[in-house]
């Protein structure tokens, strides 16, 4: 392979500081297992699975033939009115290891078209009900639910908002759960802030619950921050939404297959929710998915007049592509065969003893983790937000590991592959570079 660059000015980069980066590239070509390999042949230690979706590492051989056998049989196969094997399979594969209430799936080409999807399906739930009146959605504070116009109406992350105009009508937000007074360096879940659920019956009191068809959020709001839910908060939101008829939605793009040591996030959590929206892991990165996973109440409600009659007017051109299927049944069969879920739960103890000896270092505010996802978070630079964690991302690619950065908070996760010397090397590594950085 050749190390010549590319010309690097057509493409428009996202969420990148273009100028910055076509002065300073960064760029690799090729991957393996744990590593990147850089442009200039530099070995980085892959601290984040990619971008939190390679949760079986890079370029796994089982994926990788597999993806390779379907190019060969099947390219493409149409998406409405017809069908392929693998896509079939695939479904009764996601929703063998869901919560057993989640009995349907429904698939996009990323978590964001999956949230868009959820919604959709959430309002059109309600109306096939008869009560079409229920349209208002509730989201979170420091939420991220992807980037489509449904996504960032209930996301609470205002540069993802900003620019955008008035978004979607009638959506609420409730506050987030991050509050370093109470719960700075806690250990997984905080032991404060459970009650902070009950704002939503304060947001419902407000709008009249009849008018709220759904609240959506995080088990762990990733972007955000890596932001823990305080012990019995997510059980407390169910409750409400329970005594309400208000449907909840968890999206599980982030803490899906395997990252919390679990299946789903919601298992970790004992809540299930009544829709669920899933990505990144469930192809480990191989090959852009997303999905919407529903309880059979909701399925059952669609399936009503002439047996031909469409039941739901939404889709994409390559929902369940024969390519994207493959690489999900392989990456599920090699979730099962090499136990990575199980050694999730084997890793995150030393996961989390790694994090915690980066307490006392200079800067550093709040340490989190739950499962294989951790966080750091710094004291900002006044008037300069999110660089002093640029600069702790900066040094640590200069010692060879690739972490993640979400304002001034470094974010970690490791895919379930990582050997217990990778995962302390990884954590390591951000001690030294936080040690290094003025």
């Amino acid at each position: 392979m050749s190390d010549q660059l590319p010309k690097l000015d057509a493409f428009w980069m996202p969420y990148t500081g273009n100028r910055f980066f076509k002065k300073n590239p960064k760029i690799f070509k090729k991957a393996r297992g744990m590593f990147y390999t850089s442009h200039d042949d530099q070995e980085i230690l892959d601290g984040v699975s990619g971008l939190w979706c390679c949760n079986a590492g890079h370029c796994h051989p089982r994926i990788v033939e597999a993806v390779q056998k379907q190019a060969e049989t099947l390219d493409y196969a149409i998406a409405f009115q017809h069908g392929h094997p693998k896509v079939f399979e695939l479904a009764n594969k996601i929703v063998n290891i869901a919560p057993k209430e989640l009995t349907h799936a429904f698939f996009t080409n990323s978590g964001s078209e999956a949230v868009d999807t959820a919604l959709k399906i959430a309002l059109a739930y309600h109306r096939s009900k008869g009560e079409g009146h229920r349209t208002r959605l509730i989201g979170r504070e420091k939420g991220y639910h992807g980037v489509g116009f449904g996504g960032i109406s209930v996301g609470g992350i205002s540069p993802n908002r900003k620019m955008f105009g008035s978004m979607l009508p009638g959506v609420d937000h409730l506050k987030h759960t991050h509050n370093l007074e109470h719960n700075a360096f806690s250990v997984g879940q905080p032991q404060w802030g459970g009650h902070l659920a009950d704002e939503l019956t304060e947001i419902l009191a407000l709008h009249d619950p009849s008018t709220v068809a759904a609240v959506i959020m995080e088990p762990i709001a990733g972007s955000g921050g890596v932001l823990i839910p305080p012990v019995g908060y997510l059980n407390r939101i169910r409750e409400i939404c329970n005594e309400h008829g208000i449907l909840m939605i968890l999206d599980e793009v982030i803490t899906g297959f395997g990252r919390t040591g679990k299946s789903f996030g919601s298992e970790s959590f004992n809540v299930t929710p009544d829709i669920m929206t899933i990505a990144k892991g469930m192809t480990s990165g191989m090959v852009p998915m997303g999905g919407v996973l529903v309880k059979q109440e909701i399925y059952d409600t669609f399936m009503t007049g002439p047996e031909e009659n469409i039941e739901f007017f939404h889709g994409y051109t390559y929902s369940g592509h024969p390519l994207a299927a493959a690489a999900g049944v392989a990456t599920l069969e090699v979730y099962e065969e090499e136990g990575l879920f199980e050694r999730a739960s084997e890793l995150a103890p030393i996961f989390e003893q790694e994090l915690q000896t980066i307490k006392g270092s200079q800067y550093v505010i709040d340490i989190r983790n739950f499962g294989m996802l951790g966080a750091i978070e710094l004291q900002p630079i006044e008037g300069k937000p999110t660089v002093r964690a640029l600069n702790v991302y900066k040094e640590c690619y200069s010692r060879g590991v690739l972490v993640r950065t979400t304002g001034d908070t470094v974010a970690l996760c490791p895919s379930l592959i990582a050997s217990k010397d990778q995962v302390s090397t990884v954590v390591q590594t951000v001690k030294e570079s936080i040690a290094a950085i003025d």
